[in-house]
């Protein structure tokens, strides 16, 4: 199921195959959220004939010794872009980072996609470099870091 979700956000040679998202996945210190949401109407309803919810997006991410987090992938379906999912998305995984704790998360991105580069700059991540010909069909990638503040205990003000 999510790796068709990932078929669907990223083009060949970008897009993972099934045994690299497995690996991911399943790799130490990795962790996977995944957000729901409800099937349009009259596409799908669950066994009571009520609305199906579906997996519309994931994060899957991991953590090291060293304190840094590292996204592997978000992938939202286009369907569901636009509304907010992978900022939430984005935003749980931070935050379970922080709890670990990491101090930094990093992750690479297509330097052509310009969605996602805006993305991430409106989450406050910086570029650090290029990496070239990073992905399969040839791309380079754009490393991007954020430095991961505290937690705000329960009960002060933000």
């Amino acid at each position: 199921m999510l790796w068709s979700i990932d078929q669907k956000c990223f083009a060949p040679g970008i897009a993972y195959s099934r045994r690299e998202l497995a690996a991911y996945i399943r790799r130490r210190g990795s962790f996977t959220i995944v957000a729901e949401a409800v099937a349009p109407p009259g596409k799908a309803t669950d066994a009571s004939g009520g609305p199906l919810t579906i997996a519309a997006g994931f994060i899957v991410a991991a953590t090291n010794r060293h304190g840094v987090g590292h996204i592997m992938t978000i992938d939202v379906l286009p369907e569901s872009q636009r509304a907010g999912l992978g900022s939430r998305l984005l935003a749980a995984a931070e935050d379970r980072l922080r709890a670990v704790p990491c101090h930094t998360v990093m992750l690479e991105t297509a330097v052509d996609n310009a969605a996602a580069l805006a993305f991430y700059k409106r989450h406050q991540y910086s570029v650090v470099k290029v990496v070239p010909r990073y992905y399969g069909n040839g791309v380079d990638a754009i490393v991007l870091e954020k430095y991961l503040s505290a937690p705000v205990p329960a009960g002060f003000p933000k």
